[in-house]
């Protein structure tokens, strides 16, 4: 299958999860399951945004005016009178606009000693050094949010700015989809422990830690599972251990392939079905899909590269798709700095991403090997490289998929 196929195929059988309602304090990079709809203005009243004296605006306008201090608003209080022509009230910042007031003077704009935060007695009279236009310096009602108003849509991975908006609602818990539990197994008996010394032949499981922290990364919780030998009892007794666990996904990487030592396919048909075996795609074209006693199943490649290019193609959509998010990949254009070769295959090479000259350029970060985990770290990013195509020469626009967290360097001009 070409990439589009297989992602229409897997994404067609992702069936969002149910919801449930976490506190607000544990909501941080959830998902929503529901539009939130503001309901009440902020600000609920109009309040001051200066310390300072609130006026009526036409008391200034023949500045400099002398007014009479009649009240003092800090904030968290209500205003215990109004003013009258004449009058003012020193206020703080965000406390209520006593009736009658209808703009705010910075204290830096009058005569007033008087050191914002610090206790100082209210001064009798004040006097306005300029003309203050009505409504200036107040933040009226509604205006940042409206009562009735779309404030966060569903599928929106809540952000700490979302969660302050939130808790301004006064939403307590909100409703979020629920996290998608994924198991992770790693085949192969040339994998050790992580801390594990090496031994000739041997090589540790960079693969599980990989994909675990990839699903954490995706909003999921991952739950590693022992490495299961190249033996049919071992494959049988790892993948019985993840159904065990009710997950709502397995991912396993290596034993995909065509190799005599790859056993896992036995397994799986055992236990399910594998409806795609093989997508045309570099790295990764030993690529599983299907269910296993009806939970979704990945199979992705043993090479490290492969594991990750497939999991940030294939199952992370899915893994959004399943807590109601959107699935289409941000691209950004950048021009080779360099003549890039491919197979024919849709390949997607690790590149470092940077500025020059005004321009988002791409270099590549060294073998494009699907065993150099290096070159993987070292990229902002995946330049894409459509199917059929073999050469692209330096100076191209190309489409980049940004991996997470990219930092851009600048060079040149």
């Amino acid at each position: 299958m070409s990439v589009e196929q297989a992602l229409e195929h897997i994404l067609s059988r992702a069936v969002p999860l149910p919801e449930e309602r976490v506190p607000l304090d544990t909501a941080l990079n959830r998902v929503l399951a529901r539009d939130v709809t503001a309901d009440t203005d902020l600000p609920p009243f109009a309040c001051s945004s200066m310390d300072g004296f609130a006026v009526r605006s036409e008391d200034t306008a023949a500045a400099p005016a002398h007014l009479r201090v009649v009240l003092d608003i800090p904030a968290g209080s209500a205003p215990m009178g109004s003013i009258g022509p004449g009058q003012a009230a020193r206020i703080m910042t965000g406390a209520p606009l006593p009736p009658g007031a209808d703009a705010v003077v910075p204290v830096e704009q009058t005569d007033a000693i008087w050191v914002p935060g610090e206790s100082a007695s209210l001064p009798p009279h004040v006097t306005i050094a300029q003309p203050a236009s009505a409504g200036a310096n107040v933040r009226q009602p509604g205006e940042d949010v409206h009562a009735g108003q779309l404030v966060l849509p569903a599928g929106r991975r809540l952000r700490p700015t979302d969660i302050g908006m939130l808790a301004a609602l006064g939403q307590a818990n909100v409703s979020v989809a629920r996290r998608p539990l994924v198991t992770v197994i790693s085949t192969g008996d040339e994998l050790l422990e992580v801390n594990e010394a090496l031994r000739p032949g041997a090589i540790r499981d960079a693969n599980r830690y990989m994909i675990a922290a990839s699903v954490e990364a995706a909003g999921g919780a991952a739950l590693r599972l022992p490495i299961a030998r190249d033996t049919l009892e071992s494959v049988r007794d790892v993948f019985a251990q993840a159904l065990a666990a009710a997950p709502d996904v397995i991912v396993s990487t290596a034993g995909v392939s065509v190799g005599m030592a790859d056993i896992v396919r036995t397994v799986l048909a055992e236990l399910g079905e594998v409806s795609l075996w093989r997508v045309n795609v570099r790295p990764g074209k030993p690529l599983a899909f299907g269910h296993l006693r009806g939970v979704p199943f990945f199979g992705l490649p043993g090479n490290p590269v492969s594991a990750a290019v497939t999991f940030d193609v294939f199952v992370r959509p899915f893994l959004a798709r399943l807590q109601r998010r959107s699935v289409s990949p941000a691209l950004v254009k950048a021009i080779t700095v360099e003549d890039v070769h491919s197979d024919g295959r849709r390949s997607y090479l690790r590149v470092k991403l940077f500025y020059q000259d005004g321009q988002l350029c791409a270099r590549t970060t060294g073998t494009q090997s699907s065993g150099g985990l290096l070159s993987l770290v070292l990229a902002d990013g995946l330049l894409i490289v459509p199917e059929s195509v073999t050469f692209v020469p330096a100076g191209s626009a190309m489409d980049v998929r940004p991996l997470s967290d990219v930092e851009m360097t600048v060079s040149g001009n």
